[in-house]
């Protein structure tokens, strides 16, 4: 019996890990779930062990499965440089890829720096709004790609956990007010959510003094002394306080920062490339 371990289970192993399921695994691999599961066991039949404990709802990680998995992740990732070394010049077409502002500066830049040289004939329309706004864009296959805070686990690959943080102005002490005056983001922003619900948490009094979907906005909220406010760590100017406990302000939940593929793009090699990229630039 051959112990090759072949490029197709290395991706249906890594799909089903980030997906969290084999029938979430199914439609980014372009294969059904029984013959996603199908690959699963001959990788397994080939390492001599296994690699995850499966049952009704999710996939486990067992010990040997995280030892592959790093490896799995090193070998598709050098697969795909070799792909496009000799192929990406053929690549053209449009990518449609939405962005929060809060990510696109520091996460998204890099990717595309990567992505450019490569594949110069390919057109990137960048669209930044909220996450709010960019997931049904994408459910819809308005959006190719979207770089997102995920509003479930489910919700496109996990990249990372984005840290979040509260702020103020260093010449205004608004923390100390009571009630807290705070900027928020539009009604479903998760953002919005964290903030009030640490709030909540801590008994604290507050009043709801600015409202908008801007992150330009809310750091001029900030500074200005009108509000705290709750931004995404990477997002936050060097010239605002990071506020916490000695502030008499709670902890807040990181965000789950996922790239989300809407299913109209399956089958793009311009998409798969993209996608492929800025899994494996953001995750290391």
């Amino acid at each position: 019996m051959s112990h090759d371990l072949q490029i197709d289970w290395l991706k249906c192993f890594v799909a089903v890990v980030d997906a969290g399921s084999l029938s979430g695994a199914a439609p980014q691999v372009y294969r059904s779930q029984s013959a996603v599961s199908m690959q699963i066991k001959k990788l397994e039949r080939a390492v001599g062990r296994q690699l995850l404990i499966r049952d009704a709802r999710q996939q486990q990680l067992t010990p040997d499965g995280q030892t592959l998995l790093g490896y799995a992740r090193r070998i598709l990732d050098l697969h795909a440089d070799a792909q496009a070394a000799f192929q990406g010049h053929e690549l053209t077409g449009q990518i449609k890829l939405g962005v929060p502002d809060d990510y696109a500066e520091k996460y998204l830049t890099p990717a595309l720096k990567r992505f450019a040289p490569r594949h110069g004939a390919v057109e990137i329309v960048l669209h930044c709004e909220q996450s709010t706004s960019l997931i049904p864009r994408v459910q819809s296959g308005e959006l190719d790609l979207a770089i997102v805070s995920r509003d479930n686990p489910k919700r496109g690959t996990l990249l990372f956990h984005e840290p979040m943080v509260w702020v103020g102005s260093r010449d205004f002490d608004v923390w100390r007010k009571d009630p807290l005056p705070i900027a928020t983001y539009e009604s479903a922003s998760l953002a919005r959510s964290s903030a009030l619900n640490s709030l909540a948490l801590q008994g604290r009094r507050y009043k709801i003094v600015y409202n908008s979907s801007s992150l330009a906005g809310q750091i001029a909220a900030v500074e200005s002394g009108l509000a705290v406010a709750v931004l995404t760590r990477c997002s936050t100017p060097e010239h605002l306080q990071v506020l916490g406990a000695a502030h008499g302000l709670g902890p807040l939940a990181p965000m789950e920062v996922a790239v989300y593929r809407s299913q109209a793009s399956r089958g793009s090699r311009p998409v798969d490339s993209l996608y492929e990229l800025l899994i494996k630039t953001l995750r290391a």
